[in-house]
């Protein structure tokens, strides 16, 4: 019983469009000055995912149907069980990322199930239970450390051992591990491509990409206006997307014409955001007639290619030229001819990334953190009277997987919806115990589960809790008078959350906003040195590097508006590094208006300016390590930059400004 999320950054929620990506959050967000918990109990607005809300509901329903018809519901709660976990993990994507994702996420929940009926059959003493627990519990926080895939694995292998050492247990015994795997092989069956797929316009990448060049569409003719800024965002989110659908080439296996071609116009979407990035720091628009090549673009995508003429105009700025020429290879591109967009092919996947994060020092203090507050949950249950013993572990983990916001949040929004949730399937149970309607509200609430899990914490507790019950009916293990003491169960874990993994626990919010802005400033001082060596910029590397500072300019901006919906002392921390956040931003897209500037500008580097944007970043790193928030905001600017001046140069004036050592007007 799970929920996943690819947070992090900014992204897509679990079968949201892609035509949607970032929108939400961004139309959603409360206003800055917005009280934290205004923006804790604000929900997202995410479109509804068909597509997934009917194959979860089939995945859930089926199982249990098979199970009621050959009397063997104890198996088909299982099989069902396995169904929920692997929608959960479940995206619109090619089968070559999909089934990756669901397999890891499910392989970890049977692993967990069969220790925990392994350890409810064998019967152990209180005090070895709880410690096989806290053990997998190491293990489970270790790998969420490690990243998205690692989280939905990490949280499933702790949920399902907790579950499986307390649930009645299937005949035989070693049942319930195997019949997990079969309901979640029933899921990835059901999201097995059609003859519909092979249609460009049906194709989940090729709509990721059709979303990216309609966003780019959107950033242009923001270009110059306040709006800018989010519409860069939600650009940055999509073409991370689109990233994430198009993954770097297997080698030794070329792709098909199909995903080579779609990674070159992918390519040639990175070259005009460089461009775009520039025009959006220098404030400088562009005709209204260019603004809108991107959108037919968007709609020769969606179509599988065709011409898009793009219009005669007199670029007077290197950003500005760059823009034109990006634009035109991308054209070309959509066309099905050859272009060069100056990118280069993603870098090959390094198979010693998983290994590294997980041998990490944050995943090994991730993991201490989880299983610190298992081995107390432990205690607790073995000291009480609790009914279902498991229901404490369970939630624990839930509310603790890393990647879906605040811990403290999480903990109180798990139990007020506890206490909604409970309510409402105290009034269904009273109208019918039928087992045929009981099937039918559990893959009602399991449909309801991905359009839950992308709006708000709080909603999926709602949605998950008369599903978790029903499930519980359905094997014959409780009735409703057991229902109230699970909201008892929830409140504990929470609490021991709250006090054990968030007020005691020594990591507090600057470990999470600091490194991410310690990581993104490295990674644009990695772009600036490629966009200024002196031998001149190198597209082969640079594009890659503008990437990597990108997305983690994304992941610490989430990070910090995470921060912002928490209570002080954390919130009044991210507000203290918001402006620093946005001054990085700024300035990753003063560096694509230099590299505009050296190669249709002739512009050579001043070693001075670099250096000073250097020192400016390093600077900002020392007070990152030092959580010593800067006390000032970069003055933006509101009128265009004189394209005569390097862009450098009035960066390392805005940056110099944020530090407190620069000229008052942002060199303006």
């Amino acid at each position: 019983m799970s929920h996943s999320s690819d947070p992090g950054r900014p992204a897509l929620h679990p079968g949201q469009a892609p035509q949607q990506i970032g929108r939400s959050l961004v139309t959603a967000a409360p206003p800055a000055d917005a009280p934290w918990w205004a923006r804790a109990a604000r929900p997202a607005r995410p479109p509804l995912p068909l597509a997934l809300m009917v194959r979860a509901a089939f995945g859930m329903a089926v199982p249990l149907a098979v199970g009621l018809l050959t009397h063997r519901v104890d198996l088909g709660v299982f099989a069902g069980l396995g169904a929920m976990h692997a929608t959960m993990n479940d995206r619109i994507e090619p089968v070559r990322l999909r089934a990756p994702r669901i397999g890891g996420a499910v392989l970890a929940s049977a692993l967990g199930m069969l220790i925990g009926t392994a350890l409810q059959h064998l019967q152990p003493a209180a005090l070895t239970l709880g410690a096989v627990l806290t053990v997998t519990a190491f293990v489970s926080g270790a790998l969420s450390a490690t990243g998205p895939r690692g989280s939905a694995a990490g949280m499933l292998l702790l949920v399902s051992a907790a579950l499986g050492s307390g649930m009645p247990l299937p005949h035989p015994w070693w049942a319930a591990a195997p019949m997990m795997l079969a309901g979640a092989a029933f899921v990835v069956l059901l999201g097995l491509p059609s003859r519909s797929y092979r249609r460009p316009a049906a194709d989940p990448r090729n709509r990721a990409l059709a979303a990216a060049y309609d966003a780019l569409g959107r950033v242009l003719a923001d270009l110059g206006t306040p709006q800018g800024a989010a519409s860069r965002q939600v650009l940055t989110a999509r073409l991370n997307q689109v990233q994430d659908l198009l993954p770097p080439p297997r080698p030794r296996l070329p792709d098909s014409p199909r995903t080579v071609r779609l990674r070159r116009m992918y390519e040639a979407a990175l070259a005009a955001t460089e461009a775009a990035a520039g025009l959006l720091w220098a404030w400088r628009p562009v005709p209204a007639e260019v603004a809108e090549v991107p959108a037919r673009l968007a709609r020769a995508v969606e179509r599988g290619g065709g011409e898009v003429p793009v219009p005669d105009w007199l670029p007077d700025t290197p950003s500005r030229r760059a823009l034109d020429v990006a634009l035109r290879a991308a054209s070309e591109t959509v066309a099905g001819r050859e272009a060069a967009p100056g990118t280069a092919p993603a870098p090959p996947p390094d198979p010693w990334r998983l290994r590294v994060r997980l041998l990490s020092a944050a995943s090994v203090r991730y993991g201490l953190r989880v299983a610190l507050c298992i081995a107390v949950g432990s205690a607790v249950t073995a000291s009480l009277p609790l009914s279902k013993s498991y229901w404490v572990p369970m939630t624990i983990a839930f509310v603790l997987k890393p990647d879906l916001g605040s811990v403290f949040l999480r903990a109180v929004s798990r139990s007020v919806g506890t206490v909604l949730g409970v309510a409402v399937t105290a009034g269904l149970l009273s109208l019918t115990t039928d087992a045929w309607a009981l099937t039918g509200i559990a893959a009602l609430c399991v449909a309801l589960l991905p359009y839950a899990t992308a709006a708000h914490y709080g909603l999926n507790t709602v949605v998950m809790t008369p599903m978790a019950l029903v499930l519980l009916q359905l094997g014959g293990q409780s009735g409703a008078a057991e229902f109230w003491p699970r909201l008892l169960d929830t409140v504990l874990a929470s609490a021991i959350v709250l006090l054990f993994g968030y007020l005691l626990w020594p990591e507090r919010a600057r470990h999470r906003i600091e490194p991410r802005l310690v990581t993104a400033a490295a990674a644009l001082e990695s772009y600036l040195a490629s966009v200024a060596q002196p031998d001149g910029p190198q597209p082969l590397a640079e594009v890659w590097l503008r990437r990597t500072a990108y997305r983690a300019l994304a992941d610490a901006r989430s990070e910090v508006e995470r921060g912002l919906s928490e209570p002080p002392p954390t919130g009044r921390l991210a507000a203290q590094w918001l402006p620093a956040t946005a001054a990085l931003e700024r300035l990753s897209g003063a560096v694509a208006a230099f590299a505009a500037q050296r190669r249709y500008g002739g512009r050579v580097p001043d070693p001075v300016e670099v250096a000073r944007v250097r020192r400016a970043l390093d600077d900002l790193t020392a007070a990152a390590r030092a959580h010593r928030p800067p006390t000032r905001a970069a003055v933006r600017p509101t009128r265009p930059h004189d394209p005569t001046r390097s862009a450098l140069g009035r960066a390392a004036d805005e940056l110099d400004t944020l530090l407190g050592n620069g000229r008052p007007d942002g060199g303006r």
